[in-house]
């Protein structure tokens, strides 16, 4: 039996994608939302797309204490708080992976640019607010949520950055099991306010081109990706 990946927010667009695709992928997933029953509704939507799909629906806290391996999919508004709330669901030693992008749109602001976070990045103002012992990895900023819930591999790469190595390892693998994703150890944790403003450049491009831009990494030798 696979590990299940708990997807925190996974009734809004970027965690549906995310929970689609690994459920495309034959893992087990758990969408986690503030209401049990539009988050059994979604897991029925994967269903419906995806034959054999092993997905189900839960309110987040009992997401958290049904998985240690749990994808945080949430407007940066609501960051914080829902944080402070899960904390006592969290398993001891969980994977916590952050996909939250502090975009200014959140207070009224452009989304084209980021917030300043005291922390640094959302990525470390998670690992300041998680229990302690849980182990925080950045990842799938940049991946949209229109490539995501559309058909066809993902053209994107997805970097990965995490104080914790073998965390780190797991989501670099856990990215892969995305058709046409291909994914790079990005570093420190500290690196995660990069890709949060990556993501910034690239809703900028989205919208002069009127595309669904991603990233690829180029030049590095083939052993620097993991891919299936």
């Amino acid at each position: 039996m696979s590990r299940p990946v708990a997807v925190l927010g996974g009734t809004g667009p970027e965690g549906f994608g995310l929970a689609l695709r690994w459920a495309q992928a034959g893992e087990t997933v758990i969408i986690g939302s503030r209401d049990a029953k539009r988050a059994q509704e979604a897991a029925d939507r994967i269903k419906q797309r995806t034959a054999k799909a092993n997905v189900s629906g839960l309110e987040n806290p009992a997401a958290c204490a049904a998985s240690d391996l749990l994808v945080l999919t949430i407007p940066y508004e609501g960051h914080a708080a829902l944080l402070k709330q899960l904390k006592p669901a969290i398993r001891p030693g969980s994977i916590l992976i952050d996909t939250t992008v502090p975009l200014a749109a959140s207070v009224g602001g452009r989304a084209t640019r980021t917030l300043g976070i005291w922390q640094g990045s959302a990525a470390q103002e998670t690992a300041e607010l998680a229990p302690k012992g849980v182990a925080v990895v950045a990842a799938f900023q940049n991946v949209g949520s229109e490539i995501l819930n559309a058909d066809g591999p993902v053209d994107c790469d997805v970097i990965v950055c995490s104080d914790d190595s073998a965390a780190g390892g797991v989501v670099c693998g856990l990215a892969a099991k995305i058709s046409g994703v291909r994914a790079l150890d990005g570093g420190k944790l500290e690196n995660a306010r990069t890709l949060e403003q990556i993501t910034a450049l690239l809703i900028g491009f989205n919208i002069r081109h009127k595309g669904h831009s991603g990233i690829r990494i180029t030049g590095l030798p083939a052993t620097a990706y993991v891919s299936l």
